[in-house]
């Protein structure tokens, strides 16, 4: 148990390093999550058949895009979540293209 509590503590030390690409990822997330909300809103489709599901389950769908990549950042040192950071820039980028062509129609 000791261990344990060691081992959260020493991945909380080093949550300061890579502050910069661990906030990143959840900011990026945290904004994947608030343009998929903003886009089922106005009536879009997710295109994606887990999200769609989860969007019926509120709580499921902040645990899956907001509490899991906090605990990943967390966890992950910040160079190993480069690949995801790009990733998650990609699908933002989309969904704003995406909403901006919407609403421009």
């Amino acid at each position: 148990m000791n261990e344990t509590l060691t081992g959260w503590w020493d991945s909380s030390a080093t949550f300061k390093k890579c502050t910069a690409e661990k906030a990143s990822f959840v900011f990026l997330g945290l904004f994947d999550l608030i343009l998929t909300i903003l886009a089922i809103n106005l009536g879009l489709f997710e295109i994606n058949p887990l999200v769609r599901f989860m969007v019926q389950i509120p709580a499921l769908l902040l645990a899956v895009k907001f509490v899991i990549p906090v605990l990943i950042a967390w966890i992950m040192p910040g160079r190993l979540l480069l690949p995801a950071i790009a990733l998650l820039a990609i699908a933002v980028i989309w969904n704003l293209k995406e909403l901006v062509i919407f609403l421009i129609q």
